[in-house]
């Protein structure tokens, strides 16, 4: 089946329309596989420009069949291909005979897609030897040795002379010797990484870790060969061991493997489970041995496979030796040894202590603010008293309102004893000042609440390229928020967060070194041991997750994954890696990821990007079926996107030096894929009012150096915004950026580190008043009057709609749609009436648990229970006694793929409807009409919510109808 050129493997049912689009003929087909069920396929059949998707099914026995209405004999067969061959005939089913195969398209260049083997590839056409096609080095995995710490009284071109001397050697044994994959690996470390064991060596440290880590890979394959040999011939080796009592101690012990000539599985798992400290796999130097002297085999295939075994083990354990001094020597030749370095001591934590604030009250008054975090309290003195005017207890702060139109002006509303209320207006330096002033109340707030469970979590997400060299001895900044952009004010720059969110790309410290050195850098700024809660590395990607102390136990379902996108999609360079988690009620997704490099490649990064959304495995394994942006409730994803800027490198560096950065923002490749609805539908991204992060000269954060001299000649990599941070949120949640910027004095990397803090609203786990179905009117019920969807699709199939959520006890299904409407080609618009959709009763029934939840829905083909798209609605703002309207997008594998809108109310008990003001809603933002007041001069908060006169925090709202990129959704409207 593997050969067959009309099965697409994993490929979306959007994608396979449109292949099947392009053939346009009636008898089209082709096969991938089923997104609902694992190990199906799906049979995809165009006829009449319509696409039929029938579901391919194993049974017990692994006999494959066409799914068929119930009552209808199935035809089973052995192989796919056999299946394909008989309904290439008429009268078998199907809505017309398989006649033409749509094949899989060749990979191209840009895809990266450079065959199966791991950066290998046979060229032209005929018999032959393989050609080996090395890997594209750009500019940040291809280090040249002026960008990893110059060696001193080293020549330049000696520098980059010796990786590519070694290359060349490669590349002439290959003429002599076959292709496979394990040279595509030697060529990587050649090309990438043979310096940087060159680097340590300067630096006394023998062990040529990157060696090892790329024998390790490399043998993966052979070891679980071996693996699975060696067991079966212990299995065989124990039926020949000599008879023991059934109460001998050596009954319970394992065969030696002296005697039985095998070794055990259970040594081989035991070398699994450790980390490799050497070039050379555990089995392989450890349990396999050369035949013993004499041997003698009754068959000279058994004895040339001894003696290639024999051969292994010998070259895997002296090739370290042999590296190593051949290193050693062209280190002694080129001069490369290099002086010890001396370290700085950290810098000193600053603790969160009083807090005081110039403002303006009125027109012209000068008073000054005094924060108390500790004592709860907040201080007006105006200037020159020497008294304070009025102390104002946390609890006499009713409501803290932020004007939008003068970002640095916000609104204290207090209670007074009798009087309902009194409000007074300050005025700060800046919008940060206000920033600060508003974080030190809410953190005033949650420390005062008393609550047993927090409402409102800080959370700081870090991503830095460190460029495959060992980080500076601090990163106060970067954990701190400051430097460039929209950062952190001095005065809350300590203040720590709850989850610390940390991601890498080009890491060349040992998973369990970086760890410690970001807990100890964590510790000595905040003076707090924070606790590891997941550690996912893909190669030199790494993403850690750490949490304070007291959150630990609130940490639940942690999931880890990674994705490898490299050439072929095997290799590790390029990638993701993932954690996910609940904190208390709320779930939490993190993405760290490396995308292709390369002005040009903006169509591969893409790729990347769709297949880390299809292949990461995070989250609850229920919603496995759901876009990976709709699993979690908050969406983190970040990393060196790699996306450049298209615009000619001088005027890049002219607009750079004028602080331009709307201009360059109007030519980021991210933003226009972003536009088109190629890439990260619906996430958020924060101002960018910092410089370009990338390509700085090491050492400096003054010069850009953008011109890279390679083998193929002068590569040109423009400053660029490679470096970024997005988020995505379930609709009206709570969660708001408060910092988005890079470091300016961390220069060990020519990428500059980039941090985002967040403030986040969770929910715990709810305790209702009364047990739920204590009485018949204690439920709740979430009703619909209509669902209307419109499908970007080809197919005319009937489709039925599924609705997941937490607060339902199982998955409900409606029935199938009531009506439905082709006229426009390409899309299908379909309805539901109320007669049709179920009537879902939550768990709990109470209004406080119920504006916390979502409903997840999923709109299926009747025929293939394929789907066409998925959704997320909340049920806060349909709660009430009258139906609500709703709209919003369906999104598939990252792509838009229709809208859905409709009629719902939830109906809530009598009894039922208590609730309470959460920390988070206090605060609320207010147009400024009353006086004209200069703004201050600094950049636009992040994000900036939308105008209104007053309203609570800014939430993730569903889009109004405008904002739809369906062109359906206008022709079924009659909007021209």
């Amino acid at each position: 089946m593997a050969a067959a050129g009309w099965y697409h493997r994993d490929i979306s049912q959007v994608v396979a329309e449109e292949l099947l689009a392009k053939a346009g003929r009636d008898g089209s087909f082709l096969v991938r596989d089923s997104e609902s069920v694992k190990g199906a396929y799906a049979l995809c059949l165009l006829f009449q420009r319509n696409v039929y998707t029938y579901r391919i099914l194993p049974d017990d026995e692994g006999l494959l069949s066409v799914q068929t209405i119930q009552g209808i004999q199935a035809k089973c067969f052995r192989t796919l291909p056999d299946l394909i061959g008989a309904y290439q005939h008429p009268n078998n089913g199907l809505v017309t005979p398989l006649l033409h195969p749509v094949q899989r398209a060749r990979p191209d260049e840009d895809s990266g897609e450079l065959g199966r083997g791991r950066g290998l590839c046979q060229a032209g056409s005929g018999e032959g030897p393989a050609e080996l096609v090395t890997l594209p080095a750009d500019g940040e995995d291809a280090r040249g040795w002026g960008h990893t710490g110059p060696c001193p009284g080293a020549a330049p071109s000696s520098r980059t002379h010796i990786p590519q001397q070694l290359h060349q050697r490669l590349q002439e044994q290959i003429h002599s010797s076959p292709a496979s994959d394990f040279m595509g690996f030697m060529a990587e470390y050649l090309t990438h990484h043979v310096q940087l064991d060159l680097e340590a060596l300067c630096h006394g440290h023998p062990q040529l870790r990157h060696l090892s880590t790329a024998l390790v890979t490399a043998c993966r394959a052979l070891h679980s060969e071996i693996d699975f040999t060696l067991a079966g011939l212990e299995t065989l080796a124990r039926v020949f061991d000599p008879p023991v009592s059934p109460r001998s101690p050596a009954r319970e012990q394992v065969s030696d493997p002296q005697s039985a000539g095998t070794p055990t599985a259970c040594d081989t798992a035991q070398t699994h489970s450790k980390e490799p400290t050497s070039p050379v796999p555990p089995c392989c130097s450890k349990n396999i041995h050369p035949p013993p002297q004499g041997f003698l085999s009754s068959d000279p295939d058994l004895e040339l496979l001894l003696n290639k075994i024999s051969t292994v083990n010998h070259l895997l354990s002296s090739l370290e030796k042999k590296v190593l001094k051949s290193l050693q020597e062209m280190v002694t030749r080129h001069n490369l040894a290099l002086p010890s370095m001396a370290t700085a001591p950290p810098p000193a934590a600053r603790p969160l202590a009083v807090q005081n604030f110039e403002v303006k009250v009125g027109k012209s008054q000068r008073a000054a603010l005094t924060v108390d975090v500790e004592s709860g309290t907040v201080t007006v003195t105006k200037r020159g008293s020497s008294s304070p005017e009025e102390v104002i207890p946390q609890d006499k702060i009713l409501q803290l309102i932020k004007y939008q139109s003068v970002q640095s002006k916000v609104r204290l509303v207090c209670a007074r004893e009798n009087q309902k209320s009194l409000s007074r207006d300050f005025i700060f330096p800046s919008a940060r000042k206000r920033e600060a002033f508003c974080q030190l109340l809410q953190l005033m707030k949650i420390q005062h609440s008393n609550l047993d469970e927090p409402e409102l979590i800080s959370v700081y997400v870090g991503t830095w390229n460190m460029g495959s060299t060992p980080p500076p001895r601090s990163m106060a900044s970067w954990l701190t928020s400051r430097g460039l952009g929209h950062t952190q004010d001095e005065t809350t720059a300590s203040i720590p967060h709850d989850i610390y969110v940390i991601g890498t790309q080009e890491n060349s410290l040992g998973d369990r070194e970086w760890v410690e050195f970001l807990c100890a850098s964590l510790k000595t700024l905040m003076a707090i041991d924070y606790r590891v809660v997941a550690l996912q590395c893909l190669w030199s990607i790494k993403i850690v997750v750490l949490v304070k102390p007291e959150h630990q136990r609130r940490i639940s379902h942690v999931h880890t994954s990674s994705v490898k996108t490299g050439i072929a999609n095997t290799l590790g360079n390029k990638g993701a890696v993932g954690v996910s988690f609940l904190f208390n009620g709320t779930s939490f997704g993190f993405v760290n990821c490396h995308l292709a490099s390369g002005s040009e490649k903006t169509h591969r990064r893409n790729q990347n990007y769709s297949d880390i959304l299809h292949s990461l495995a995070l989250g609850d394994k229920h919603l496995g079926g759901f876009d990976l942006t709709l699993r979690f409730t908050h969406l983190f994803w970040f990393g060196d996107l790699n996306y450049r800027l298209d615009m000619d490198v001088q005027d890049i560096l002219t607009h750079v030096v004028k602080k331009e950065f709307q201009a360059l923002l109007a030519v980021d490749q991210l933003t226009l894929e972003r536009e088109k609805n190629k890439v990260f539908l619906r996430f958020s991204e924060g101002d960018i009012s910092f410089p370009p992060t990338y390509r700085y000269e090491r050492g400096t954060r003054d010069t850009y150096v953008w011109q890279k001299s390679k083998p193929t000649g002068m590569r040109i990599n423009v400053p660029s915004w490679c470096d970024r941070i997005l988020w995505k949120s379930h609709p009206e949640t709570h969660v708001v950026c408060n910092s988005y910027g890079c470091t300016d004095d961390i220069v060990t990397s020519d990428h500059s580190p980039v941090f985002a803090t967040f403030e986040v609203g969770v929910t715990s786990q709810f305790v209702p008043k009364e047990a739920p179905g204590s009485s018949p009117e204690a439920l709740a019920c979430i009703e619909w009057e209509s669902i209307e969807v419109i499908l970007k699709t080809t197919s005319r199939s009937k489709c039925y709609i599924e609705f997941h959520s937490y607060c339902l006890e199982e998955v409900q299904r409606s029935g199938e749609n009531t009506f439905q409407n082709c006229d426009i080609p390409g899309f299908l618009k379909l309805g539901w009436s109320s007669k049709h959709l179920p009537v879902l009763n939550p768990i709990l029934p109470d209004l406080e648990y119920l504006g916390d939840q979502h409903l997840l829905l999923s709109i299926k083909g009747v025929e293939s229970c394929e789907s066409y798209g998925e959704c997320c609605l909340a049920l806060r703002s349909a709660i009430g006694t009258t139906a609500q309207q709703f709209e919003t997008f369906l999104f598939h594998r990252g792509e838009e793929t229709g809208s859905v809108r409709g009629w719902m109310r939830v109906r809530v008990p009598r009894g039922r409807c208590g609730t309470r003001e959460r920390l988070y809603e206090w605060i609320s933002f207010e147009e400024e009409q009353e006086e004209d007041v200069e703004p201050a001069a600094e950049p636009p908060m992040c994000p900036k919510p939308p105008p209104q006169r007053l309203r609570s925090r800014p939430r993730s709202l569903p889009e109004p109808a405008t904002g739809y990129t369906n062109p359906a959704y206008f022709i079924f409207e009659g909007i021209p």
